[in-house]
């Protein structure tokens, strides 16, 4: 059976998980994380994807971009893939690949969608036990979007922008929505909805996004179920 494409439509948010193979780790070292961020911005720029959020976990990514024309994410990873891997392999004298397959993507809603996800990102390593507090974890968007230290790779979306009249308020706002963490149905629906790569949001966002797809973008009944999302995920 042909695979379909993917769900991919300009202005749309995407959350984007990337798995290194068998669930190894794709970053070893300090030297790995920062080349990583690096290969992210130059091939974010090339193709006009503005990236919101990220967090690099030793053996995945979770980034929340949105793209300026279709394909333009998958071009961004294409870019990122070939050549941080090419490092990769050389500094530890490994060859193959690096990353399990191809990324996953699911569309975002805007409003309380688009915020669950920046969260849902930046308190990984929270939820993966890897630290308490999010600002102690340095390979995330978090100490932007909460403290306002500056990133060159980090774009606000509108939404973030609404929490507050200045940098100051809309960090403040942000540091608050941060203390409520998801709730396990939350945590569910993202997952599942980025495993089968379909549209997370409202019942008219998915609407609007099947008549311009003319795809089903709900995730799958249960009767049928997917292979289900690894354990690793946080």
């Amino acid at each position: 059976m042909a695979r379909l494409p993917r769900l991919d439509l300009p202005g749309i948010p995407q959350h984007v998980v990337q798995r290194g193979n068998d669930r190894q780790a794709c970053f070893a070292a300090n030297v790995d994380y920062g080349q990583y961020l690096q290969e992210l911005g130059e091939a974010a720029l090339k193709h006009d994807c503005a990236v919101h959020a990220f967090v690099l976990m030793t053996n995945h990514v979770h980034l929340l971009v949105t793209p300026s024309g279709t394909g333009a994410v998958s071009r961004m990873m294409q870019a990122v893939g070939r050549r941080y891997v090419g490092s990769f392999n050389a500094r530890y004298r490994r060859t193959g690949t690096l990353w399990e397959g191809r990324f996953k993507a699911a569309l975002i809603d805007s409003e309380r969608y688009l915020m669950a996800c920046y969260r849902y990102i930046e308190l990984n390593p929270v939820r993966a036990g890897m630290t308490t507090m999010p600002g102690e974890y340095p390979w995330s968007s978090y100490a932007h979007n909460a403290w306002g230290k500056q990133h060159p790779l980090i774009t606000p979306h509108q939404e973030y922008l609404k929490l507050g009249s200045d940098p100051a308020a809309r960090q403040a706002a942000y540091r608050e929505l941060i203390r409520e963490h998801l709730d396990e149905p939350q945590l569910i629906a993202l997952r599942q909805h980025t495993q089968q790569q379909r549209a997370w949001g409202s019942d008219r966002f998915r609407q609007q996004i099947e008549v311009l797809t003319q795809r089903a973008v709900s995730i799958r009944p249960r009767g049928r179920p997917p292979k289900p999302p690894e354990t690793s995920e946080k």
